[in-house]
């Protein structure tokens, strides 16, 4: 019995560290993807002002500098470190912490860029810290899925089939039909398809690490699995239709905006095909999933404030001026009001001035 208790206590330790191991990664993963935006970024304007021909324009004088790949280096980190945290944590966890590279690019951007970070684009950052904290707090805390065997098992499963069947039938309305049509118009059209497909990567890319994890920590060598390299064939090609339309919509459209519904869209599937294959929410109480979308939606506002507003030139002076001036406005509007009432009042008149407060036909006399 108390050899039970003990190897109960040591499991839910393991799980613990494994948990924790995985959240670090992922923010890790934010730091360097973040990063790297900036760093080719620079890179990207030091070849311009040395003359070369633009990357957009064709040009791949980028290869030769080594800023930029610096900056490659510093995403494929990120990238594997991401990866790795799907082998540890939930994907409802990792997932949602990728809001952070944004906020990570926001602050890099506004002190090595000298691009503006305006007062909305602040409280984005604090909302977006918040939010995620939030969502680490009420996240799932066990693995319902730990072994590739019972990842297998799942995968017959008629729910995550029909998911499956659901995404495969999305994406091909979208490719023969509403793409073409609508695409252009709708910047939800593009992003549905890769956020549908992109978590069939997660989904994936986190049964590829339960695999590579099995064959280092686990004494189970799974590379001679089948399953190991359909979902490594899987990763391959789902990232490849991701990018592709991903890419569409952002030449279609404002980057402010897609980043935001890229973020919302994408994130919702992921969560629906983690509730659906790897059960992650069959663990946590009515708070907790409460908790959840609370600190999800408060990513999601952080996100707009972040892209969607950066341009706007807004600062706290700015409406603390506008409270002034406004201020200043309804003064003399008051002071008349008053002294109109005065007047009445000694003429012994039961009426205001209705110029003054603004009355309706009801109070004519």
């Amino acid at each position: 019995m108390l050899s039970n208790s003990s190897d109960n206590a040591s499991e839910m330790e393991y799980h613990k560290e494994d948990i924790n191991l995985g959240l670090t990664l992922a923010i890790l993963s934010t730091v360097f993807i973040g990063a790297s935006f900036i760093i080719k970024k620079k890179a990207l304007i030091k070849i311009n002002n040395q003359g070369s021909i633009r990357a957009s324009a064709g040009g791949f004088s980028y290869l030769k500098e080594w800023m930029w790949w610096a900056g490659f280096i510093s995403m494929g980190v990120g990238e594997i470190a991401n990866f790795a945290a799907y082998a540890f944590a939930p994907a409802s966890l990792v997932t949602p912490m990728g809001a952070l590279s944004v906020l990570v690019s926001a602050i890099l951007a506004s002190r090595f860029l000298n691009e503006k970070l305006n007062l909305l684009g602040k409280l984005g950052c604090i909302l977006c810290v918040l939010g995620s904290t939030v969502i680490v707090i009420h996240s799932p805390k066990e693995e319902e899925v730990e072994s590739l065997e019972l990842l297998v098992e799942k995968l017959k499963d008629s729910a995550f089939i029909t998911y499956l069947v659901i995404v495969v039938v999305i994406s091909l309305s979208i490719y023969y039909y509403f793409g073409p049509k609508f695409g252009h118009t709708y910047v939800s059209v593009y992003i549905l398809l890769c956020s549908a497909v992109g978590s069939l990567t997660v989904m994936a890319c986190k049964g590829l690490g339960i695999a590579i994890k099995e064959s280092i920590t686990g004494g189970v060598n799974e590379l001679g699995n089948p399953a190991t390299w359909l979902f490594l064939l899987a990763v391959v090609v789902c990232i490849m239709i991701q990018m592709n339309y991903l890419n569409k919509a952002l030449d279609l459209f404002n980057t402010g905006i897609v980043t935001p519904v890229y973020y919302v869209f994408f994130t919702t599937m992921v969560i629906i095909a983690s509730a659906i294959l790897y059960r992650e929410y069959e663990c946590l109480g009515s708070n907790d999933i409460l908790g959840n979308i609370c600190g999800f939606c408060t990513v999601v506002i952080a996100i707009i404030l972040l892209n969607g507003f950066k341009d706007f030139n807004i600062t706290l002076s700015d409406i603390q001026a506008s409270l002034r001036t406004k201020q200043k406005d309804e003064l003399p509007v008051r002071t008349a009001g008053r002294k109109a009432y005065y007047h009445d009042e000694e003429s012994q008149l039961p009426t205001t001035n209705q110029n003054t407060y603004g009355g309706n036909s009801s109070f004519k006399m």
